[in-house]
């Protein structure tokens, strides 16, 4: 369930408490629980956009479930803010029925009630459906009329909040936007007699938080602007929050939904989903290749859609239900995998996680099941751990690690399990990789043959094998020849795509005819910078004093590779080529790497780059930050002297042409620990 107050939370800064209501909007008093904050006069030199003079942001639990209120009044004192004006909140019909209490337009003394003279539109619209979302709710839309600058604009909502899977059960938190406009905030929850919530708030609401008997309230009066520590991770970007839960731990959540997925992964004795699974059997000897097969049925022959019609956002849909109906969303297709794999023989567990991105920290968060926004299979094979997510293309096969960098997992089990850590390691094989091969044997002025293949792996390639595979070869060479053809390209004569399920990668190679760029050094001498030859330097890791010294700088793991081969013109003798210098160096956590090799009247070049630490100390990047003049960044450069010999010195290390080795393989020389002597 979710409640938004689009415009007035987009405006304010804030984050309006979540969820509820019917098919119509109803009117009536403000509850007795909420208590709205007193009026913050204007200033006399009120500027921007607005000054709110209130803005609350409550949520009050009973045994039934949860109340939340949102209300505001803000001075509007720009034309930008008009748009204040478009007031749009969004609910479920199953939750219940929303409550406007007022929307009042002060000026000169007077309050113009709105709701005398307008009313809602209701719409029924899935906002998401091209994302295969189907999530039953309904909309309702006011444009206040006549609204001015110089007017106030009171506001004030109340929902109902009773989640048909978890009943009484709630979590949930309140923040404020980092940049807020001016004014007083407040953040609060209240709850009846036993009904008292685990409670924790960011450290930067301490001095505002005040308990009572039965609340928790945190008023801030024109809170500053803050922002999280420059290039910090995820985790240091929690701010101004209160969580609540009545989750004793992650335990609780874990044995909350493992009997959801138990109950839909349930089949009749005369399910068809048990001839599918004698029929992978029959087709499989190995425990692998049968969750293989059941994997791949589940990804091919049942289309994704998102179903959150009637609380079904939290309750999968069984899986005799999902296989009829041939779509499902996350829960649905977990209970269908889980099916399959218990006919199958094979054990397997359904684990909820976080594809946002924003788990890490998540161990010093409330248990909360909506710290998760998806759920998949960890399966048991042969002594291994194997992860399956029936949503993504069939691509994805059953992988020891997930194609998500996931950081915290919470398995589903009927005694209830925590949450685990998963360890993030630099990639073992480059998430990029392009090959790029210039046959020049023609000569320096003549057309040369280029053949580009990329290699992706991880979603990109998932994505690329959803997108290329649904074209024909003719289609796909007539799309990259109108689009590629112009500075590089002159022609484009074959395009060629296909999808590398042992190495999970996505291959694209294109080949054609294209003018080199040589550049005239004089007297026959001609120098070529290669594309993907050199590295920008890095920028330094620095914050202000204020954002924290001891907070550690991020980068996302990642490591990529480009590979050229030039083939020399044919006239020329290889003895006056030569190239500029080879590179090995590390800074902030990255490995730079850069080799060549004049064998076989061709000149190699690798190029390799990856991030070996998500995370480095502040003294190691005021160490790198020092280094950062000395780096170099130079373009990889081949040059030809007809009058002078190049270089004899004997290459570093064995750099292979494009076409000598296979370089999609696990283990390719794309850094110094991989180039063979």
């Amino acid at each position: 369930m979710r409640y938004s107050f689009a415009v007035a939370a987009a405006l304010l800064g804030a984050s309006a408490p979540a969820d509820a209501a019917n098919d119509q909007v109803l009117r009536g008093p403000v509850p007795e629980w909420v208590t709205p904050a007193e009026l913050l006069p204007v200033p006399q030199d009120a500027s921007g956009l607005m000054f709110v003079r209130r803005q609350d942001s409550l949520v009050h639990l009973d045994d039934k479930g949860q109340s939340l209120h949102f209300g505001f009044r803000a001075k509007i004192l720009h034309q930008n803010a008009l748009e204040l004006g478009n007031l749009t909140f969004t609910w479920s019909p199953s939750a219940g029925q929303p409550t406007v209490h007022r929307i009042v337009i002060h000026r000169d003394g007077q309050a113009i009630d709105v709701l005398e003279r307008a009313s809602f539109e209701i719409l029924r619209r899935e906002d998401q459906l091209e994302q295969a979302s189907l999530d039953g709710l309904l909309t309702a839309v006011l444009r206040v009329s006549d609204l001015r600058v110089g007017d106030e604009l009171d506001v004030a909502v109340t929902t109902r909040a009773a989640d048909p899977t978890l009943g009484p059960t709630d979590a949930g938190l309140l923040a404020l936007s980092p940049e807020p406009s001016p004014g007083r905030y407040r953040l609060g929850i209240s709850w009846e007699p036993g009904q008292e919530p685990r409670l924790q708030w960011t450290p930067d609401l301490k001095s505002s938080v005040v308990r009572g008997a039965r609340s928790l309230t945190a008023t801030l009066d024109d809170p500053p602007i803050v922002a999280p520590p420059k290039d910090a991770p995820q985790r240091y970007r929690w701010m101004r929050i209160i969580e609540y839960s009545d989750f004793p731990d992650w335990q609780a959540v874990s044995r909350t939904f493992f009997p959801l997925f138990r109950k839909a992964a349930a089949i009749g004795p005369a399910s068809p989903l048990k001839q599918e699974a004698e029929r992978i059997a029959r087709a499989h000897p190995t425990a692998l290749g049968r969750a293989s097969a059941a994997l791949k049925l589940v990804q091919q022959q049942v289309r994704y859609v998102y179903v959150g019609l009637d609380g079904g956002n939290l309750t999968p849909a069984g899986a005799e239900e999902t296989w009829k109906r041939r779509y499902g969303d996350c829960k649905g297709k977990t209970a269908l995998l889980l099916a399959l794999l218990g006919e199958l023989g094979i054990p397997a567990e359904a684990v909820l996680v976080n594809n946002s991105g924003l788990d890490d920290g998540l161990d010093t968060r409330l248990a909360s099941s909506k710290m998760f926004d998806h759920v998949l299979v960890r399966a048991r094979i042969d002594g291994a751990d194997y992860w399956m997510d029936g949503t993504l293309p069939a691509g994805a096969a059953p992988s020891v690690r997930p194609v998500m960098p996931y950081r915290w997992v919470l398995p589903l089990a009927e005694a209830g399990r925590t949450i685990e850590r998963l360890a993030l390691a630099a990639p073992a094989r480059p998430t990029e990789l392009t090959l790029f091969d210039i046959d020049a044997r023609a000569g320096f002025d003549q057309p040369a043959t280029i053949t580009s293949t990329r290699i992706v792996r991880g979603v990109e390639a998932l994505q690329e094998q959803v997108q290329f595979s649904a074209v024909t070869p003719a289609q796909l060479l007539a799309t990259f020849s109108q689009q590629a053809v112009g500075e590089t390209w002159q022609t484009i004569d074959d395009v060629r795509w296909h999808y590398d399920a042992k190495a999970e990668a996505s291959v694209l190679r294109i080949t054609g005819k294209g003018k080199i760029d040589w550049e005239d050094d004089g007297g026959g001498a001609r120098s070529l910078s290669l594309p993907g030859g050199g590295f920008n330097p890095p920028d330094k890791r620095v914050r202000p004093a204020e954002q924290g010294a001891d907070v550690p700088f991020y980068s996302a793991f990642k490591y990529d590779c480009w590979v050229t081969t030039v083939r020399l013109p044919a006239a020329t003798k290889p003895s006056r080529w030569s190239h500029n210098a080879n590179l090995h160096d590390r800074l902030f956590g990255r490995t730079y790497y850069r080799a060549f090799e004049l064998r076989d009247a061709t000149i190699r070049m690798v190029r390799g780059s990856r991030v070996e630490q998500e995370e480095i100390d502040a003294a190691t990047a005021r160490r790198d930050n020092g280094r950062i003049a000395a780096f170099n960044n130079s373009m990889g450069v081949i040059h030809y002297d007809p009058d002078e010999p190049g270089p004899m010195t004997r290459a570093a290390v064995r750099v292979p042409a494009t076409d000598e080795i296979d370089w999609t393989a696990d283990t390719v020389p794309c850094l110094p620990s991989a180039a063979a002597k």
